[in-house]
């Protein structure tokens, strides 16, 4: 039996990655691109996007979405066959948090966080799926978190719409799996990433105190959490569907 490589699978495919101006997002169009997988990198942030593609090194396209708008992502989507073609890759990456308990968290918070979180993930599987049907079969990526699997102190809204990640990958990849579809999602714990370092600035926590949490010593990277998304859109995780990959370093394991 042959080896095959993480990015088996990916190389001169088309995908669309959320959330792509910074962090995990921009990691991840990144390290798709460098395999030579064609990417549509979407942000709210035009400039970001931007940015983003410019820095890649492969195809990479930047295109501009707020991924609670379903008119939007409808749009995003057309934009890709247009520009690239078919997309058979779909990373769910756009998100926001919270820093509240739920007495403190307004309604207009509660929405908004779930309106990107879930909303978003939701709306772009609509019509990612239809599409990678058609092309015989395709991958998505959706990011959840920790916070969907276990609770953390003053982070309502954000864990209950990370729960909703996590059941909802698993749903479509019951329902898609005649149709060759693979729907996984990937919790990372804490990621030093900028979109973390502002909500800690808006809580009024220090960065510190969320290291002193992981038994690894450390935070995680968006590196490291991209190069677990190639691997679950590759060809090498064919076997995986359905599945809540956990990469915390160690937060959940006691």
């Amino acid at each position: 039996m042959s080896e095959i490589s993480a990015s088996s699978g990916t190389k001169d495919r088309v995908a669309v990655v959320t959330g792509a101006g910074s962090g995990i997002g921009r990691a991840t169009t990144l390290l798709l691109a460098s395999e030579g997988t064609r990417v549509l990198a979407a942000d709210l942030q035009e400039t970001a996007a931007a940015d983003t593609a410019a820095q890649a090194d492969g195809t990479v396209i930047p295109a501009t979405v707020d991924v609670s708008d379903e008119r939007a992502v409808e749009q995003l989507f057309a934009l890709c066959e247009q520009e690239l073609g078919t997309p058979t890759l779909l990373a769910n990456i756009a998100g926001v948090g919270s820093t509240t308990n739920a007495p403190d968290t307004s309604l207009e918070v509660w929405e908004q966080v779930f309106a990107v979180n879930s909303r978003g993930t939701f709306l772009c599987c609509k019509y990612a799926i239809p599409r990678m049907v058609d092309a015989g079969g395709g991958s998505i990526v959706n990011m959840a978190s920790v916070a969907g699997l276990v609770g953390l102190k003053n982070r309502a809204a954000y864990c209950a719409s990370k729960g909703a990640v996590i059941a909802l990958t698993r749903a479509l990849a019951l329902d898609h799996v005649p149709d060759k579809v693979r729907v996984n999602c990937i919790c990372p714990g804490t990621v030093d990433s900028p979109w973390v370092r502002r909500l800690l600035d808006e809580a009024g926590e220090p960065i510190d105190s969320l290291v002193a949490r992981q038994p690894l010593g450390r935070l995680g990277t968006p590196q490291e959490i991209a190069a677990a998304v190639l691997y679950v859109a590759s060809d090498a995780a064919a076997f995986m569907t359905g599945t809540a990959l956990v990469i915390d370093g160690g937060l959940t394991a006691g």
